[in-house]
């Protein structure tokens, strides 16, 4: 528990307090762990795994809101009204979770105001993601939102290697189309001219190499 973010600044025998509260699950690929309108009165934190949060568009098309990965929480909204999950979470690989009820986690953050920061720091951040994307839509071209998406990607997941930065991709390029609401041919035509273009590099179906990441800055439209 002291490797998730929002527990960081507990000790030892507050975490294994905190421990003595969770109840821990498992879902296979593909398991819906929630369903948009299910009532979610928990706060669930992934342990391992990566999660998807989609809603389904009026035309049939899948819209993903989130991926949540190892760290990342979600039923926060539910934990002060009781609202119903406001999207669907599948797990996109195997997931293990850890889950804290309503009541046991307001308890926790009444004894310890920092996880509550810790709490408004991690949502701050998932807010400003969403405002970029929803910004990226109006002034940046499908393009430059692909290009930008990586660079999301290469904060959250990269790790550092000789020759650049080693992405683990948590969704599929059709996934990616659904995160960005663009066709999945955009999206694979980008990472291939990005590719022919040295910027990056293709290790497999589930991972990349970013090899010049200031020009994928420049296509994505970020200044320096």
């Amino acid at each position: 528990m002291g490797k998730v973010p929002v527990f960081s600044s507990l000790s030892g025998q507050n975490l294994a307090s905190v421990a003595a509260l969770i109840r821990r699950r498992e879902y296979p690929k593909g398991e819906i762990l929630f369903a948009e309108g299910d009532r979610l009165d928990d706060l669930v934190i992934v342990n391992a795994g990566s999660v998807k949060a989609y809603t389904i568009a009026p035309d049939g098309r899948e819209q993903i809101l989130y991926v949540f990965s190892e760290g990342d929480f979600f039923g926060e909204r539910n934990l002060f009204d009781g609202r119903t999950a406001p999207y669907t979470l599948q797990a996109l690989e195997e997931v293990k979770t850890c889950a804290f009820s309503r009541e046991d986690f307001r308890a926790l953050i009444a004894d310890h105001p920092d996880i509550a920061l810790a709490v408004m720091e991690a949502l701050q951040t998932r807010i400003a993601r969403m405002e970029n994307a929803l910004r990226s839509i109006g002034v940046r071209s499908v393009d430059a939102r692909v290009s930008a998406l990586m660079l999301e990607f290469a904060e959250k997941y990269g790790k550092p290697v000789p020759e650049g930065v080693l992405i683990r991709l948590p969704l599929s390029r059709e996934g990616m189309a659904n995160y960005l609401g663009i066709a999945r041919e955009t999206v694979s035509r980008k990472l291939g001219q990005l590719e022919a273009e040295g910027v990056i590099r293709s290790i497999s179906g589930k991972s990349l190499l970013i090899l010049d990441r200031e020009a994928l800055r420049q296509s994505a439209g970020v200044l320096s």
